[in-house]
């Protein structure tokens, strides 16, 4: 069975492994989802990942990370721009996640990078998520 938006799969089974206290997570693999599983690990949120499998068996296989007291460093995770609803961003209109706390992740026409990268860089693209 086909499932319609792969990246909010991605971030509930994230979500859902933190909150549940998980070392590991596992989901199915795609270039997206390894694109944003880089940022997330380059950024501080999860401690690694790795590619798994061969084929149809392919798999992301991410390491979370946790503080001192056993809590999770991700606080909120959650989809901005959904199949159904595309959100896209101007480079210079690109909103702060939580203050500048948080970040968000954008897909343009140079790959998938973070909002700081994007602001850099002077490029806008589709909002994907935000994390925080």
């Amino acid at each position: 069975m086909s499932m319609s938006d792969p990246l909010a799969d991605l971030l509930t089974r994230v979500r859902n492994a933190q909150m549940a206290e998980h070392e590991t997570v596992d989901v199915p693999y795609s270039k997206l989802k390894a694109s944003v599983a880089a940022i997330l690990k380059s950024e501080g949120f999860i401690a690694d990942f790795e590619e798994a499998g061969e084929g149809v068996e392919r798999r992301l296989h991410l390491t979370l990370k946790y503080d001192d007291n056993r809590n999770g460093i991700i606080v909120g995770i959650t989809r901005v721009s959904s199949p159904g609803q595309r959100i896209y961003v101007k480079s210079g209109h690109i909103p702060k996640v939580m203050s500048g706390f948080g970040i968000g992740i954008i897909s343009t026409s140079t790959g998938v990078i973070s909002d700081r990268e994007a602001n850099a860089r002077g490029v806008g693209g589709e909002f994907l998520c935000k994390v925080w």
